[in-house]
């Protein structure tokens, strides 16, 4: 719990904390003063039979109310400020940590969930737990005053019994804990399997598997249900502690009313008690038992479950480090087809790319360029053959671990919204802006950059052409540290003469280029060239490569 607590007071910025406590010291006046002046109005004003001066009373009571009620406005004006960065900031981690389970190559459940779900239910109970313990605290803390100032005798009275329900309240949280994780849990189970349910829905009423599809999620949903009844008990112990802290006080005054009358106690001092009770403290401590009952054990719960499955992921240096030496890519046997019953794609392939060549692969649309493209970088698994890289067969290495060695660039290229720089460094976090920009002219992409708004602007992805997504990426791949760069017809929204400079920068950087040819240029430009024809695969020197017509 300590650790979620952490993290939550973490998302407490300094700027918007400072105005909601600011502005929760008008808030305490109501509180701090109503019993006593409840009691100057009875034994001064009404009792004494002057109703004016009663009413003069009554009346800073009334101001002192106009007041909190402006500052309880301006504190939940600021409780934003606080709550959506922090739900901001829930969503990065979330959404980060499945990325980078998904590049480890490893199964991430509940991802659905957690993202769409339970972020949501951090943000709400985040902001009830700020609204519940800001409004505990100011109240009790004025309350606690004006009883002091109205009567410590009567103080001792009512604050023992009144904490004495917080404290058992409070040892009620790790039983609460508990049936809060199961429930959480049994929320993320639901929700995997009735996606998967869903998902087959046509294929399931296509072979009449209606029942057996229910008796799928019958489990599961059975689970909740179960988790959902034991929080119910959890809140019949919140109604006990409520009884304890809210009132006996109450009765505890009632009781020893006679006593205190016997001791010199005036009707307004006894008033004054009974009001700091009944509108001070129990709305208090009703509202934090239901606020740290329900809202502060659905933040703690949730947020341990999303931060246990969401560790600190992977930083992108060490999976983007580049190996000790130049690496060999070598195919052996190659097969691969599109099903069982399908005609081969790649048939029976040896192909060996040496360190440092520029290879491209031509060949008519549909042939199985990007196919072998793919299975060279170990995207797809061959049926037969296998693909090496540095010596290692690649059907053994994580995703991880083969974003140490290439990167591919495909015709669709990817450019997510952020700063450009974000974009252009994402497979280099560590790239300096010397690099940065070298990178860039070298592509030539500086008059993009430059229109954009330079390496700290924002990009908007729907706002760039197809061909400037291109050139973004083009600069991002350049600027990777990994040895081997496949370029999947990643040129072709690009003019002749913007894609002869950008593949002329890729031959010109350290490692491989492997280029998937749309254009007969780039086959003029390789070393060697691979001939995707439907019949054979073979290779050919790039002078008998002849210009389009």
């Amino acid at each position: 719990m300590r650790r979620e607590i952490r993290y939550g007071l973490s998302g407490l910025r300094r700027r918007p904390t400072a105005a909601v406590i600011g502005w929760s010291v008008p808030q305490t006046l109501p509180a701090t003063i109503s019993g006593i002046v409840v009691a100057r109005a009875v034994d001064d004003g009404f009792g004494a039979g002057r109703p004016w001066t009663g009413a003069a009373w009554l009346a800073a009571l009334l101001l002192a109310a106009v007041l909190g009620a402006v500052g309880g406005r301006m504190v939940f004006l600021r409780i934003g400020d606080l709550v959506e960065p922090f739900r901001d900031r829930l969503v990065r981690r979330v959404v980060g940590g499945s990325l980078s389970a998904a590049v480890a190559g490893e199964a991430k459940e509940g991802a659905v969930a957690q993202l769409t779900r339970q972020v949501e239910i951090v943000r709400d109970s985040y902001a009830g737990l700020i609204v519940a313990v800001r409004g505990f605290v100011v109240t009790s803390l004025g309350v606690t005053a004006g009883l002091m100032s109205l009567s410590p005798r009567l103080a001792m009275m009512i604050l023992p019994p009144f904490f004495l329900g917080l404290l058992l309240f409070v040892a009620t949280l790790g039983v609460s804990a508990a049936r809060q994780r199961r429930a959480v849990r049994a929320d993320e189970r639901l929700a995997d399997r009735a996606a998967s349910v869903l998902a087959g829905t046509v294929d399931l009423s296509g072979c009449g598997g209606e029942v057996h599809g229910r008796s799928l999620v019958a489990g599961p949903i059975a689970e909740q249900a179960r988790a959902e009844r034991a929080l119910a008990w959890v809140a019949a112990l919140r109604s006990l502690c409520f009884v304890v802290g809210g009132w006996l006080p109450l009765i505890a005054v009632l009781a020893a009313s006679g006593r205190l009358v016997e001791a010199g106690f005036s009707a307004g001092t006894i008033t004054g008690g009974l009001l700091y009770i009944l509108y001070g403290l129990q709305p208090a401590l009703n509202s934090f038992i239901s606020g740290v009952g329900g809202s502060g054990l659905r933040f703690v719960v949730t947020l341990g479950r999303i931060l246990d499955s969401t560790g600190p992921p992977e930083p992108v240096r060490s999976a983007a480090a580049a190996p000790t030496a130049p690496p060999d890519l070598e195919a052996r046997g190659l097969t691969f087809a599109y099903g069982p019953h399908s005609e081969p794609i790649v048939h029976n392939l040896d192909l060996r790319i040496p360190a440092g060549d520029h290879l491209a692969i031509v060949g008519a649309s549909g042939i199985g360029k990007s196919t072998l493209a793919g299975l060279l970088c170990g995207l797809l698994p061959p049926d037969s053959g296998t693909v090496s890289v540095g010596g290692r067969d690649v059907a053994g290495l994580s995703p991880l671990e083969l974003a140490r060695f290439r990167v591919l660039i495909p015709q669709e290229a990817y450019v997510f919204a952020g700063t450009v720089r974000d974009n252009l460094a994402y497979l280099r976090p560590e790239a300096g802006p010397g690099q940065i920009a070298s990178a860039v002219d070298a592509v030539g992409a500086s008059d993009l950059v430059e229109r954009i708004g330079g390496p700290a602007a924002t990009v908007e992805p729907s706002e760039l052409s197809a061909g400037e997504r291109q050139q973004l990426a083009l600069v991002r791949a350049h600027l990777s540290p990994a040895p081997i760069c496949v370029l999947d017809e990643a040129t072709c929204h690009l003019d002749p003469v913007a894609e002869r400079r950008a593949e002329a920068a890729f031959a010109e950087r350290p490692g491989t280029l492997i280029v998937i040819a749309h254009r007969t240029g780039s086959a003029e430009r390789a070393r060697r060239v691979l001939v995707l024809d439907g019949a054979a695969v073979g290779e050919r020197e790039p002078a008998q490569i002849q210009p389009a017509s």
